[in-house]
């Protein structure tokens, strides 16, 4: 069960305690307040508040039952928010329905249809509340219903049109406010509580990616200076095999692979302890440019990929110019990487009302799969066959000084798009 469906569970499980409860605070009070009047507790009227009241408590048992063997939990709360509805214009009927004091209600039952059926439902759920009060009250007006006074309250009859008509549509009007209104507040607390799971995510990231730092950089400087003493030796003894081809071609490939492993302990030790450099005042379109450049002259790329620009200028910030180089380096690395045979990689850069700076990297390559989109950020996690899975760490690990995080979207065989902002300086400054 994913965790919107099990958040919308315990809401629903609230929503079941809590009709239990109202009814029962309803029968306590009901029953209080006919003590100290003249009415009898088995009134006609009081009788169907009764029967109500029981019916709710048979539908709540209900629920109650069928709650965990329900798979569609949307038509679930749909079907008893809707029943609600008609429970309290029952309600409102039998306690006078234009006099009665319950009409409040249907306010509750559309706040709470706003945390279980989001912004679409609850308009629902308001339209239909409101058009049942002006049934209901119509109905009496014109005389085709004759409510139970619960207490010696006045008809609808008794009242001008023009007067009934006004309270319907403050009724009608209070119905969409509320909804309107509870969408918003909904909609806050959803997009704070995921800003505040994505911040939890991010920090567990951050120290995972600090532990494992610590013990690559200790690992990397152990390995490094016996990679360089070997690779070094490798070289002396290859000038002497100029006469053997077969020990030549064993030597070189042995080369090979010291200098890979170099550049993998190189990789470890960037991961763990980016450079820490003097912060400067940049131009990022202009230093943009020039990382593609240096990009596009690696022979790996020529002829592969294609790397399309879009570039705002006059887009300033402070920053190692080396980090931004890193950055960049990895995100078009990993961008190319993704693309098979050929395609296109586009970079765009764009300010967010003169605050933010924002660069975009996108690929037109195999996309990822939402396994595996999880994991990305993870050190040491690829796909690719001779990847190194530390490409996005070590942004990651760039930008975090810079209060930035590396964003993804991404759709299998269309490609991937990695975004991420920088704190945009005026050019004055």
């Amino acid at each position: 069960m994913n965790n919107n469906n099990n958040d919308a569970y315990q809401r629903l499980k609230g929503l079941i305690f809590f009709r239990v409860l109202f009814i029962s605070l309803l029968l306590g009070s009901t029953i209080v307040l006919q003590i100290g009047s003249t009415h009898s507790l088995f009134d006609k009227s009081l009788l169907m508040l009764y029967g109500l009241i029981f019916g709710v408590a048979i539908l709540s048992i209900c629920y109650a039952i069928l709650f965990n063997r329900v798979k569609r939990i949307e038509i679930f709360s749909s079907i008893q928010i809707g029943i609600d509805t008609l429970i309290i214009s029952c309600i409102i009927f039998v306690t006078g329905c234009f006099s009665s004091i319950f009409s409040f209600l249907y306010l509750v039952v559309i706040i709470y249809s706003t945390m279980l059926l989001y912004k679409k439902g609850s308009m629902i759920i308001a339209a239909l509340c409101a058009i049942q009060y002006g049934i209901i009250v119509e109905l009496e007006y014109f005389g085709f219903i004759n409510p139970f006074p619960f207490e010696d309250g006045i008809t609808a009859s008794s009242y001008p049109w023009n007067q009934v008509q006004y309270k319907i549509i403050i009724i009608t009007l209070a119905c969409i406010s509320v909804a309107f209104l509870s969408n918003y507040l909904a909609e806050q607390a959803r997009k704070t509580k995921s800003e505040l799971l994505a911040m939890k995510e991010r920090i567990k990231r951050f120290e995972k990616m600090a532990a494992m730092g610590e013990m690559a950089a200790r690992m990397a400087h152990e390995i490094k200076n016996p990679i360089a003493s070997i690779s070094g030796s490798i070289q002396l003894l290859t000038e002497d095999m100029y006469e053997n081809p077969q020990k030549d071609r064993l030597m070189r490939i042995i080369h090979k692979e010291a200098d890979r492993l170099g550049s993998l302990v190189n990789n470890y030790l960037l991961f763990a302890r980016p450079p820490i450099g003097k912060i400067e005042k940049i131009e990022l379109g202009k230093s943009i440019i020039e990382t593609i450049e240096l990009f596009e002259k690696d022979s790996k790329n020529s002829g592969k990929i294609i790397i399309l620009k879009d570039i705002a200028p006059n887009v300033w910030t402070e920053m190692y110019p080396v980090h931004l180089h890193q950055i960049l380096w990895n995100l078009l690395l990993n961008a190319s990487e993704a693309i098979e045979t050929s395609g296109n990689i586009k970079v765009k850069l764009y300010s967010i009302k003169n605050k933010s700076a924002v660069i975009e990297v996108a690929d037109d390559g195999c996309g990822i799969t939402d396994n595996n989109i999880k994991s990305i950020y993870d050190p040491f996690f690829t796909t690719k066959p001779k990847g190194t899975g530390l490409g996005l760490s070590i942004v990651l690990n760039i930008l975090k000084p810079y209060e930035s995080w590396l964003e993804v979207e991404s759709k299998i065989n269309v490609g991937s798009v990695f975004m991420f902002k920088l704190k945009q300086i005026d050019s004055l400054n």
